[in-house]
């Protein structure tokens, strides 16, 4: 049974109220009521088959589109970017002023602290200094802020559901070390990622994992290029690609490393990455160990991305100026820290006239945006066959782990053979195998049910409410309309810890 209902994820950067008005760059502010995404209408009643319709432009499979068809569609699924895309909101002079001092205080006295530390403690800063000529293993930079912030790596126990208990503890040496009370705190969960509520211990999808792992166990104990191979291996991989509309996908069995692995096994010296600004840690892994030529774009800039595609093609290889390899632009769906989606629209005209290949990161849009929760493509109507590359994760919406690969058969036969995290690493686990698959059986409705479009349709007026209720109240919030992550700014660090 459906227990849990799904929540906006609410990243907290800062609280503080504010009274200046907010800036929107909405189109047409009286055709709000007409927006796809509105509160009162999320999504359909009745649930529709998972259709992604034809892209926003030339979709030469479609000859009966006359021109003037073919220009209002563009027109559409731009209009619905600029109905969502939200201005971010500048704070109040008192509140920055306040702010940065606070921070400059604790950097100032924190960091004399330590230099004293070192000079008159030294078996208590033993670890943050050279000892018999060893250099420290760790850096007090790093662990600047742990040590002085009580609100980070807290533990939990229990489901991360709507509620969420955690392990209280105490520190009786300024946060260098910690002691459990044995006591809970039960607290309203806005930190975790399980968007559609599907982390239960309970349920269909409970009940479908414990039936597996009666089957097949824990863990198949090889990789995927020798023994670790199952059945259930292959079908999740064929289930995944119809779900995002690809020829074929790879799943892995860590997130982080499906980018991180597969976009070196993409591109190498002599190929340049075009990578957004505020790309994920994993992209950013992954295009370092790649070799390749790299330049960022400002964030969802679609005027810079043409500007920085226009020079690197004129100016070609560094040195040689010879024509690049290829050219592949990253970008993600739905950043997890700003809560904006991508442009995705205009991000595939620059595709189509520059003819680079485009890689999407899904992590956080697959499962919650869209009618079906088929993702960014199907949040725009847009084709998935015009994005060369779509990656996502399991840890979001599907309650579990891993990611996954999906784009045409013979670029995932390359990966089978080259991406490190498919060729060495340990497989996925039955019992993750099996989460993803019910859980995405139910966001298709292949269970019977209307489980999964409620959810979907739940999580859009949730994110929707919950967001215009806190810029109502005057907090100043970032994120797009309808993005399930909602970056709340706090600012000052006493309210943070």
């Amino acid at each position: 049974m459906y227990t849990e209902q799904p929540i906006p994820t609410i990243h907290v950067e800062g609280i503080q109220p504010s009274t200046r008005q907010r800036s929107f760059s909405i189109s047409n502010l009286v055709k709000r009521t007409r927006r796809a995404y509105s509160v009162s209408s999320a999504y359909p009643t009745q649930r529709q088959p998972l259709i992604h319709l034809p892209p926003s432009s030339s979709d030469l499979t479609l000859p009966d589109l006359t021109p003037t068809q073919r220009r209002n569609s563009i027109a559409a699924s731009q209009r619905k970017y600029e109905d969502l895309e939200q201005k971010m909101e500048a704070a109040p002079l008192f509140v920055l002023v306040s702010t940065y001092l606070n921070y400059f205080i604790l950097i100032i006295f924190g960091h004399l602290r330590d230099i004293l530390g070192k000079m008159f403690k030294h078996k208590k800063y033993a670890h943050l200094r050279a000892t018999e000529g060893y250099a420290p293993l760790v850096s007090d930079f790093d662990s600047f802020y742990t040590r002085r912030m009580d609100c980070w790596n807290r533990p939990m126990t229990g489901v991360p559901g709507r509620k969420i208990k955690i392990l209280e503890r105490e520190s009786k040496d300024f946060n260098q070390t910690f002691s459990l009370t044995g006591r809970t705190i039960e607290a309203t969960n806005f930190s975790s990622y399980n968007y559609l509520g599907f982390a239960q211990s309970e349920g269909y999808c409970a009940d479908q994992v414990e039936t597996c792992v009666n089957e097949y166990g824990l863990s198949s104990s090889s990789t995927r290029m020798e023994a670790g191979t199952l059945d259930i291996h292959r079908a999740l991989e064929k289930q995944v690609a119809q779900f995002v509309g690809k020829e074929d996908a790879i799943v892995v069995s860590m997130g982080f490393a499906t980018n991180s692995t597969t976009i070196p096994a993409l591109v190498n010296k002599g190929c340049l990455i075009i990578s957004d600004e505020l790309n994920h840690s994993s992209i950013i892994f992954g295009v370092r160990l790649s070799g390749a030529s790299v330049r960022v774009f400002k964030h969802n800039n679609m005027v810079d991305l043409k500007n920085v595609l226009r020079e690197a093609i004129s100016q070609g290889q560094p040195r040689t100026h010879r024509p690049w390899k290829k050219i592949l632009v990253i970008v993600e769906g739905l950043y997890s820290m700003e809560g904006s989606i991508v442009n995705l629209p205009e991000l595939l005209k620059l595709k189509r006239e520059y003819k680079f290949y485009l890689y999407v990161d899904e992590a956080h849009s697959i499962g919650a945006l869209g009618e079906h929760g088929g993702g960014v493509c199907d949040f725009y109507g847009i084709n998935p066959k015009h994005v060369d590359i779509l990656m996502g994760t399991f840890t979001k919406s599907f309650g579990a782990a891993g990611g996954y690969i999906a784009g045409d058969k013979a670029v995932i036969d390359h990966l089978r053979l080259t991406n490190h995290a498919f060729t060495y690493a340990e497989t996925m686990s039955p019992a993750i195998i099996q989460q993803v698959s019910a859980s995405m059986a139910i966001i298709r409705g292949q269970d019977g049910t209307q489980d999964g479009a409620d959810r979907i349709r739940t999580l859009a007026e949730n994110s929707r409410y919950f967001a215009s209720a806190l810029r109502k109240l005057g907090f100043i919030v970032y994120g797009d309309e309808g993005s399930p992550v909602i970056p709340l700014l706090l600012f000052n660090p006493a309210k943070i810890s």
